[in-house]
């Protein structure tokens, strides 16, 4: 928008006057006058709130691709070590859909499932659950799943678990959480799923069984929210 002459100068006179204002409020002398009084406090804790919201602002807005980056290796690790690189040629981060999921106690009303694919056709498929009840707070974990419905891996992310005792969860920590793959709610009976303290196959740990517990119960969920979306996932 091109201005006219006398627009352009009003706009110089108003800076100039500004700049006068300015100039006069910084004078030394209108400082220390001006220092003793709440408003001058007031206004330079405003100053200094309003400088760093615009700092902050600035970092966050530098630093959130990285962060995003991360957050998608920090992913597509968990992907692979729950799903075979064997059985898909898709990129599984970006081929997802969102399932209802708030019935199944698993810690979200919606849920992502990554899909697994050889050749267009869906082989297996992945997605995030929580045991919300586990010994010391939430279990966040990861499953993969064929299309059969067999699990073909499940890891913890991460948990408050007693350390020594409830984080032989983590597969780093002991094989306990290997012993999911293969199973599926057609080879177990709904009393199967449950350790052995419970009547069920699957072991717990001495002096930490509400963790193994709680760990199969959510595992267990999360299959049963698989098989009730079992046929839109694998026919997308």
């Amino acid at each position: 928008m091109k201005l006219d002459p006398a627009t352009i100068e009003r706009l110089k006179e108003q800076i100039a006057h500004y700049r006068a204002f300015l100039k006069d409020w910084l004078e030394p002398s209108n400082l220390a006058r001006l220092r003793p009084t709440l408003e001058f406090q007031t206004g330079i804790l405003a100053g200094f709130a309003l400088l760093a919201s615009v700092l902050l602002g600035v970092t966050n807005c530098s630093t959130e691709g990285t962060i995003q980056r991360r957050l998608d290796e920090d992913l597509i690790k968990s992907l692979e070590e729950v799903v075979p690189a064997a059985l898909h040629d898709n990129d599984m981060l970006r081929d997802t859909r969102i399932i209802p999921s708030a019935g199944f106690n698993i810690g979200a009303d919606e849920t992502t499932v990554y899909l697994a694919k050889k050749s267009g056709i869906v082989t297996a498929v992945c997605f995030k659950f929580i045991a919300p009840d586990g010994y010391s707070g939430a279990i966040n974990m990861i499953m993969g799943v064929d299309r059969d419905g067999n699990i073909l891996g499940v890891r913890v992310l991460n948990h408050k678990e007693t350390p020594g005792l409830g984080d032989k969860i983590e597969a780093a920590k002991s094989n306990w959480i290997l012993s999911f793959v293969g199973r599926s709610l057609d080879n177990l009976t709904p009393t199967q799923w449950a350790v052995k303290k419970d009547g069920g196959v699957f072991d717990q740990f001495a002096g930490a069984t509400i963790t193994p517990r709680k760990s199969v119960q959510a595992v267990n969920r999360g299959l049963q929210l698989f098989q009730a979306h079992q046929a839109q996932l694998i026919n997308p």
